[in-house]
């Protein structure tokens, strides 16, 4: 029976999955969050939460709001027009019953990139 080793296929699919660029790791400070413009019209806000990157889609489901212009405290962003309020690690809304999707991230030589 031949072993499978499951990390490196989990590496391999990485490589492989599509990636936009977050920009560098010393260009977003703790605490803050960016506007990440994809094709389509599309927008992820990333998120530096104490040195840990996060990635969700931009726009609250409740109106439309940019998430990047809001409030980041910790692992919540608070919606700056109407309060909504989200867990950045699980788009888990803290206020509705709603959920934002969520992109994983990784950090390669300094350049942070967001999953698609």
């Amino acid at each position: 029976m031949q072993s499978l080793d499951t990390d490196n296929q989990d590496l391999e699919q990485k490589e492989t999955q599509p990636a936009v660029d977050g920009g560098r790791v010393d260009d977003l400070a703790v605490g803050n969050c960016k506007t990440i413009e994809l094709p389509e019209g599309r927008e992820l806000a990333l998120y530096n939460v104490n040195g840990e990157f996060y990635a969700t889609e931009n726009f609250c489901p409740h109106k439309g709001a940019p998430l990047a212009a809001g409030t980041l405290c910790d692992h919540t962003i608070e919606c700056d027009w109407h309060g909504w309020q989200f867990d950045v690690r699980t788009g888990e809304c803290l206020t509705v019953p709603e959920k934002l999707e969520t992109y994983e991230v990784v950090v390669e030589g300094g350049v942070i990139k967001v999953l698609i």
